[in-house]
């Protein structure tokens, strides 16, 4: 098959080493906007947009450390080697996902500097067409291909909820997205929007250096976390002043900064309305399995999924969709997957949860996983990633300031043991 990769990232790093090493091998050609592979973890102090016009993709900030330990990062057949430490820095991952390219091969199947633009379904050929945009000769190119793997990421655009007063508000306003260190913040109230990881992790980091800062949530469960003495909770934000903001609680305070951490939005530029994919509320929808067009199966959406171990993941995604491309296994009816995505979606309302939610996957991470190699007759992922991803997750919710400082070491595929 003639596979195109759109994004060079971790997920995109995945998709070529897998087509390019399956017997027998894939043509692949994989398109990355910028001169390098990482994606999200390729750092860049610019904000705003690059020297071609287009927005600044990553949201990488210059002190960030990973979230998750290191033993559940890597990909099932290449582990982040061994060291004195389970969370690393933005840089080591960087060097670890370059090594990975190395191993395999992949860069010489990446064209960089080059900027997909249109992604369409060649109507009754069952092939696709690609629009692409050489940036560094200025040239648009057109390419034919049977199948395609979108690895853009959902890290780039961001989601800033509409807030009563927010046209009117004299002070600075500013999305997580465009933060890189927090010097900026100096001797500044600011309020810190959302408790999710971002929110928390640099909530703790800005206080450094603000006089004051508010945490803004509607979380239910208790933040255990001691935080600094300049670092106060509160609920959600109702409306903003001129340069108050007033809280849902009917509390008032005086402040200079608003700071939405408050997350991502998907986003597809690139693919036409006649690949029938959509976003809902944030929901990506019509799938199969939160990853195979409903509507064109040889489409793939690869990485949509989060709360999950995202480099292991990409790797089982991508192997359960190159086993249905390649006819190994056969994709159910178009009624059938629209019924499971249905039943999929009707659950998570029952919980309470939103269209938003719907590729949240958390403590659940495990089912899909098992479900994804089971359906597709491949290596499961091994429960102990779902189990420390767990304990890392409590560990960071209830202490904040230290749980970096943990050191865990997988003993086997279900076990693992706190250094």
């Amino acid at each position: 098959m003639k596979i195109a990769v759109i994004g060079a990232g971790a997920a995109g790093l995945a998709a070529v080493k897998h087509c390019i090493t399956r017997e027998p091998s894939d043509e692949v050609i994989c398109y990355e906007k910028i001169d390098q592979i990482g994606g999200t973890w390729v750092y860049n102090e610019e904000v705003g947009k690059d020297r071609f016009g287009l927005p600044i993709h990553s949201s990488m900030y210059k002190s960030l450390r990973t979230n998750l330990p290191k033993e559940v990062m890597g990909y099932p057949d290449y582990p982040i080697p061994d060291n004195a430490k389970s969370y690393l820095s933005r840089t080591e991952i960087l060097e670890f996902l370059n090594s990975y390219c190395n191993k395999f091969g992949i860069r010489t199947k990446i064209r960089f500097l080059h900027n997909v633009e249109l992604v369409e379904p060649i109507n009754g050929d069952r092939k696709w067409s690609l629009r692409v945009k050489d940036l560094s000769k200025n040239e648009m190119i057109n390419e034919t291909f049977d199948a395609v793997m979108v690895c853009n990421g959902h890290y780039f655009q961001p989601n800033i909820p509409s807030i009563k007063g927010q046209k009117i508000f004299q002070g600075e306003q500013l999305h997580s997205h465009d933060y890189r260190i927090p010097d900026i913040f100096q001797d500044k109230i600011v309020v810190v929007l959302g408790a999710g990881p971002s929110g928390m992790d640099l909530a703790l980091e800005i206080s450094a250096k603000a006089k004051r800062v508010i945490l803004s949530h509607h979380l239910k469960e208790t933040i255990l976390t001691q935080f600094p003495v300049n670092v106060v909770q509160k609920s959600d934000v109702k409306e903003l002043k001129e340069r108050e903001v007033i809280f849902s609680d009917g509390t008032k305070e005086d402040i200079d900064v608003i700071f939405y951490c408050t997350g991502y939005q998907y986003s597809f530029p690139f693919l036409a309305e006649s690949c029938g994919i959509r976003v809902d509320s944030n929901m990506v929808t019509p799938l199969w399995k939160h990853l195979v067009s409903i509507n064109n199966p040889t489409l793939a959406l690869i990485g949509l999924p989060f709360y999950v171990c995202a480099f292991s993941m990409f790797d089982l995604q991508v192997r359960f969709v190159l086993r249905f491309w390649h006819g190994e296994k056969t994709f159910p009816s178009k009624e059938e997957m629209l019924q499971e995505e249905a039943k999929e979606l009707k659950k998570c309302v029952v919980k309470g949860f939103a269209n938003r939610h719907f590729h949240m996957m958390g403590p659940a991470q495990g089912h899909y996983y098992d479900d994804l190699a089971n359906t597709a007759g491949i290596i499961p992922l091994p429960p102990v990633l779902t189990k420390l991803h767990n304990e890392s997750s409590m560990r960071f919710m209830d202490d904040l300031v230290h749980y970096r400082e943990d050191k865990y070491k997988i003993i086997d595929n279900y076990n693992f043991v706190q250094l």
